[in-house]
């Protein structure tokens, strides 16, 4: 088997995805216009959705797993009427309920939204990504199986109703959500119809940030180059969000070869850091390493070969 060629850029940058691609020709698309084979996301985006995707090129892939415990923040366009079987306006209409005149009344609208924010078990839709016995839910859903996924805790952080339209006779709720890690959207919409004895699905939806990466942090897919992916590249600290630690020069071999450093360097990062902490070794620009403090000393947990460049400190 060829070896695969080493990769000549190591990042994180953010695109804006269209509509109507999934999150795996986004990566196809940024490997072609990079001309590396190394690239990841940090989170997929429905065909039917848009906006914020983070990638990750050469040694960042190895961030991307934990870049996606961060939070995510939308603007939906949900639809009353009916549901579909893949709770999004691709799906075929499962259920339809009579539209009433108090779901075109904002204050209505605004207490009902408001009402979904907090922690609660959601029941992911029937098409998903989710693993049940090794398969993808929505290759299941597909085939025609009866899908029941088991509820998972979620939360909404925050629901903010934006506007109410009439669209063709029909009410759509414009909201923006905040949401934790694993949330769906589109289960969000279903179980909002449900709430006000309605249906409803989501007929359009925006990620508008992932953790603290917004849309002008964002490039152009069909614009993207390795100039512009070097020029507009992520701050990996930032995107992590944990404290970062300036090393000297004298640290990085033992950085290399997977060494615990001094716990006297503790005293120079960016912000305070406890038994258990995550932490960014950053040298000249550069992420080296992602460590942890144990046992009073700063262990590797990820060692960077070729360091990923972006660093603000």
């Amino acid at each position: 088997m060829a070896r695969r060629t080493p990769s000549s850029i190591h990042l994180l940058f953010a695109v804006d995805k269209p509509v109507g691609c999934t999150s795996h020709d986004v990566v196809a698309r940024a490997r072609r216009a990079l001309s590396e084979r190394r690239v990841g996301h940090a989170g997929t985006l429905d065909p039917l959705a848009s906006g914020v995707m983070v990638l990750g090129v050469g040694q960042a892939t190895r961030l991307l797993g934990r870049i996606t415990q961060e939070t995510k923040s939308y603007i939906a366009d949900i639809a009353f009427g009916f549901e579909t079987n893949t709770d999004d306006a691709e799906g075929e209409a499962t259920r339809r309920v009579e539209v009433v005149p108090e779901l075109f009344d904002r204050a209505f609208a605004e207490r009902a939204v408001a009402a979904s924010v907090g922690p609660q078990m959601q029941v992911p839709p029937a098409f998903s990504a989710i693993s049940v016995n090794g398969v993808r839910s929505y290759k299941r859903a597909r085939a025609g199986d009866a899908v029941e996924l088991p509820p998972r805790s979620v939360e909404v952080l925050s629901a903010t109703l934006v506007a109410v339209s009439d669209v063709a006779g029909s009410p759509v709720w414009t909201v923006a959500y905040t949401v934790s890690k694993g949330t769906y959207i589109r289960a969000l919409a279903r179980d909002l119809g449900r709430s006000v004895d309605s249906a409803a699905h989501v007929a359009s939806l925006r990620r508008t940030a992932s953790g603290t990466v917004t849309l002008s942090d964002c490039l152009d897919i069909d614009a993207l180059t390795v100039d512009a992916a070097q020029s507009r590249c992520l701050d990996p600290v930032r995107v992590l969000g944990c404290p970062a630690i300036s090393v000297p020069t004298e640290t990085l071999e033992d950085i290399r070869c997977g060494r615990r450093l001094s716990p006297k360097l503790v005293s120079a990062a960016t912000r305070p850091v406890g038994e258990g902490d995550i932490v960014a070794l950053v040298h000249e620009g550069s992420l080296h390493a992602v460590a942890r403090l144990e046992a009073g000393r700063i262990a590797m947990c990820d060692v960077f070969p070729q360091a990923i460049g972006g660093v603000a400190l």
